[in-house]
């Protein structure tokens, strides 16, 4: 049982005072007034055990003045803690050995010899040499002195190499060098594709690019940062391989992470435009000239599995019935050149297309005009007739019927063009934090990865990439 939650303990950490401890006291006898007890002869006891406060505002100073993690329902303080020795109106709240005061340790007194004095050196005690020799005792060399004795060691002295000062310099040229280590992990442009999806010259763009909005005080170099960050994205590393990778705790690899994510969701938003209507059709592949001309953007939606949650609630809006499995979901439109032009944020796989179309924010970028590819599955004309926009989709078979010749060459034509935004979303899911199962605690973040893996995407540009299973 946890005395110190029913209020029997002083609640100040370290103190040990209880109403056990001084009822005993009194129970004992009186060494002044034997054989009478504390209690009987009136010595009292040392010390006395005081409430808190009813007050809820004098109760929150006392407990602040306590500055417990977890304080106890009854937090009882005794006659110690209280500069009068009880509450007054003066200090009615505990102020002395609180615990948390530690008192600084006084530095390590320095060791000092004197050498003896041969009886040449004594003289009379008159010279100024002997003087100046009493004043200013000779210190021997610790370099190459045990511990114990503080005497030179001979068997040092033969091996210079075991120079403590040459050990130092050595460590620190190791682990203290201003050399970035990204510099030894990144050699040539195959191992640069393989961690960060970009080749070393584009890396080290992007790192000079970045590292002007760079305000955080990491001990760690700049450029080993964001390959780290990179790396988590690419890769999706463990953070203790990539705490060992690069000589660090995983909490700071975990802090590095967060902030990189979101300073290049932050700035590099610029790398996912919305292209003008004019751009667009310069754009355009031939083989969207030929059969769609008009074609604004094509959009499809994506999932990523996600880790099953405990909350049956959370469980089952993020379940989806095609992929039976808990995903994120996700919408993509592209530019027929093949751009990201607008990523959604991620929504629970239950979520139907046109419901992820309409609250993503997506047909806020549309104008009068336009035309809109999709999938059978976005069944979005309506949306899209209020805006004025036209909508290409494969043909419906109804009741059972077959498709007509000129419905299965439309269809045809479509599946032809649609297929790069299949494309596209493949290159997205190159970053296995894309395409590999998300932890539960690192949803709250998948919008802000997938903006920045999108940024990437299109950062890319023709990069064929070879390791990519």
């Amino acid at each position: 049982m946890d005395y110190r939650k029913t209020g029997v303990l002083c609640a100040v950490r370290g103190c040990h005072n209880s109403w056990f401890k001084r009822k005993k006291y009194l129970q004992d006898i009186c060494f002044d007034h034997n054989p009478r007890t504390r209690a009987e002869c009136g010595c009292g006891a040392p010390y006395d055990m005081h409430a808190p406060p009813k007050c809820e505002e004098a109760r929150r100073l006392w407990l602040k003045a306590l500055n417990l993690k977890k304080p106890p329902k009854l937090p009882y303080v005794c006659s110690f803690h209280f500069v009068d020795g009880r509450p007054t109106e003066d200090h009615p709240f505990p102020e002395k050995w609180l615990g948390y005061d530690a008192p600084v340790k006084a530095p390590r007194r320095r060791l000092v010899r004197i050498y003896p004095q041969s009886d040449d050196e004594q003289g009379d005690g008159t010279s100024d040499d002997h003087e100046t020799a009493q004043m200013e005792p000779l210190q021997l060399p610790l370099q190459y002195s045990d511990a114990c004795t503080q005497w030179e060691v001979q068997a040092l002295t033969d091996h210079t190499y075991a120079s403590g000062d040459k050990i130092m310099l050595h460590k620190a040229t190791q682990f203290h060098s201003e050399d970035p280590l990204a510099l030894s992990i990144l050699k040539n442009d195959t191992s640069s594709l393989l961690y960060t999806g970009f080749t070393l010259s584009v890396f080290k763009e992007h790192v000079k690019y970045l590292q002007q909005f760079y305000t955080s005080k990491f001990k760690m170099h700049v450029m080993d940062q964001i390959l780290m960050t990179m790396m988590k994205l690419k890769l999706n590393l463990l953070q203790g391989d990539l705490a060992e990778r690069f000589d660090v705790s995983q909490s700071a690899v975990s802090r590095i992470i967060t902030y990189w994510i979101d300073a290049m969701e932050e700035h590099m938003r610029v790398y996912i435009p919305w292209l003008p209507r004019e751009t667009v059709r310069s754009t355009m592949p031939q083989c969207f000239k030929e059969n769609f001309p008009n074609t604004t953007c094509i959009i499809d939606c994506s999932e990523t599995i996600l880790q099953k949650a405990h909350n049956l609630d959370s469980r089952g809006e993020s379940y989806s019935h095609y992929y039976s499995n808990n995903t994120l979901k996700y919408l993509v439109a592209i530019a027929p050149c093949g751009l990201i032009m607008f990523i959604s944020p991620a929504y629970g796989g239950r979520c139907s297309d046109k419901f992820i179309t309409q609250e993503s924010g997506f047909l806020d970028y549309l104008q009068p005009g336009d035309e809109v590819m999709a999938d059978r599955g976005f069944t979005i004309r309506d949306l899209l007739f209020e805006r004025e926009v036209n909508l290409i989709m494969p043909a419906f078979t109804q009741k059972g019927g077959q498709l007509s010749d000129e419905d299965v060459t439309a269809t045809r034509r479509i599946a032809n063009v649609r297929i790069h935004v299949e494309r596209v979303i493949r290159r997205l899911k190159v970053f296995k934090i894309v395409s590999q199962t998300v932890p539960i605690n690192m949803a709250h973040k998948m919008d802000k990865i997938l903006r920045v893996c999108a940024a990437l995407v299109n950062m890319q540009g023709d990069i064929i990439h070879e390791n990519t299973e």
